[in-house]
């Protein structure tokens, strides 16, 4: 996906991604995410799950909306970088499986009905 959203960090400016695509579980959308370093530096996957306001959210969903969800989620990963890094790489290490992040602040609004 082109223009994805970028955090500033004391790190560095990294992307956010989508490592695939969404999918809906249950009551929630669930996004497989990727944390990459804009110099290739450092890349840190991890899983993020946010609950559906609307039964309808995101299906049949666009580019512009995925871009926008994206966009709120990095500027809710971007006050809490360090932490969210951290968590994402200690799982991956220690436990083998991507850090699983429930976000229930991002508004999906401007998701299609």
């Amino acid at each position: 996906m082109a223009d994805e959203p970028v955090l500033k960090t004391g790190r560095g400016d990294y992307l956010l991604k989508l490592a695939a695509a969404p999918e809906l579980a249950g009551e929630a959308l669930v996004l497989p995410l990727v944390l990459e370093h804009r110099g290739g530096l450092e890349r840190v996957g991890l899983i993020c799950r946010v609950p559906r306001r609307r039964p309808d959210a995101l299906e049949g969903s666009d580019p512009e909306t995925e871009r926008e969800l994206l966009g709120r989620i990095a500027a809710r990963f971007e006050r809490d970088f360090e932490q969210v890094r951290e968590a994402a790489l200690k799982s991956l290490r220690a436990e083998r499986k991507p850090l699983l992040i429930n976000v229930e602040e991002v508004d999906l609004k401007a998701c299609k009905p």
